[in-house]
């Protein structure tokens, strides 16, 4: 893998908001492209990348609406560029069907979604988890995709740099999923050096394939084709429609369900890298509390007084929620009788943790879906009614 050349960050502490961690993040992950359009709690991204992409000879365009934000990173990514764009639930849905253009064509990109409370315009500067189905689903037909969560503004940096990494390596859009608590807290961050950074780049094909048969889409061991840039010498056709080898449209079944089945298997394939998660539950632990994303804050200081009063709960922090943990959930629920799972919505992750626990725990869950943050009180009540 070779190291970016575009913007080498030195080591450091800064104090930074969320969005603008994305940004740095971003940047240090290689990113030379956003296009996008202003839209509440994520503004602060935009005018990062408009500030600081100029400098290490990037390109910033603000589009005319968010559809032609997402069309633009598209076009970015298949002329070479590594391409992020960023808005809030509004702006998501109206990326969607360019989001699933990019799944079909395979073009590696990043959307940063900043969560706000919907639906519709909602309430602006409010903070919501309800986004999270439509980060799965909020295309039309199957589909993989990859969602990160930050629960910190270091986090921020750090899956910033993993998603453009994911979405280099598997050829593959990737969303980064945060809400307006994480987008606007102010922490201190470490940025590594250059140096220090593991960054990805995409597979391309070797030049002298040119002269040859070259297929755009051509079918490899690890399920990733290589992946020319436009105008480079290739022969590329990109269709929305399901294609062949070739790239061009083709309407036989057969075809249709390989190329399905070999988007998800290049995931499905690599969950062991693309998972993550952080666990604190011990053996004598009975309940754990599972959350991503802001809630994450709420529900780690919720376990740690629980146990200072001798409740015996552990916590299941998700950085990736999809692909959803199945089998890691599912051995969760074999070790406590109770996951309690607070989100800011009425209850959108929880059907998968009651699906992936079955019968082998209880699955309670904390919801708010006023634009305010969840209290560790409200966790730590429910842990003393279940302890």
């Amino acid at each position: 893998m070779t190291k970016t050349k575009v913007y080498k960050p030195q080591k450091r502490g800064i104090l930074v908001q969320g969005d603008q961690a994305v940004v740095e993040g971003a940047l240090a992950a290689g990113v030379e492209f956003f296009a996008g359009y202003p839209i509440t709690p994520a503004s602060e991204i935009a005018e990062g990348f408009a500030r600081e992409l100029p400098k290490v000879g990037g390109k910033f365009l603000q589009m005319e609406d968010e559809i032609a934000g997402m069309a633009a990173i598209v076009g970015a990514s298949l002329a070479g560029k590594k391409a992020i764009t960023a808005t809030s639930g509004p702006g998501f849905s109206l990326k969607q069907e360019n989001l699933g253009f990019a799944i079909m064509i395979e073009a590696p990109l990043v959307v940063v979604n900043v969560q706000r409370v919907g639906p519709s315009t909602g309430l602006p500067t409010s903070p919501s988890q309800g986004d999270v189905m439509q980060s799965r689903w909020g295309r039309n037909g199957d589909q993989p995709i990859i969602v990160l969560a930050p629960a910190s503004v270091q986090e921020c940096f750090d899956l910033s740099i993993t998603a453009v990494n994911f979405s280099e390596k598997y050829r593959q859009p990737v969303i980064l999923l945060l809400d307006e608590v994480i987008g606007h807290l102010r922490e201190k961050i470490i940025i590594k050096k250059a140096e220090e950074l593991d960054i990805w780049e995409r597979k391309r094909p070797a030049l002298n394939e040119r002269r040859n048969n070259f297929n755009p889409y051509q079918e490899t061991d690890d399920l990733i084709p290589p992946m020319p840039d436009y105008g480079s010498g290739f022969r590329y056709h990109a269709s929305g429609l399901f294609h062949d080898q070739t790239g061009f449209p083709s309407g036989k079944n057969k075809t249709a369900k390989n190329l399905m089945d070999r988007l998800t298997k290049k995931i499905t394939a690599n969950l062991s890298e693309i998972l993550l998660y952080e666990k604190d539950v011990r053996k004598e632990d009975q309940a754990a509390v599972l959350s991503f994303g802001s809630a994450v804050r709420t529900a780690i200081s919720a376990v740690h007084t629980a146990r200072k009063a001798g409740l015996k709960v552990g916590y299941f922090k998700l950085k990736t929620i999809w692909p959803f943990p199945e089998e890691e959930v599912a051995k969760l629920a074999e070790e406590v009788d109770t996951i309690i799972v607070p989100e800011l919505n009425q209850g959108q992750l929880i059907g998968e943790v009651k699906k992936a626990a079955g019968c082998k725990a209880d699955v309670i869950g904390i919801n708010d879906y006023s634009g305010l943050l969840l209290k560790p009180e409200e966790i730590r009540s429910v842990l003393e009614e279940v302890l």
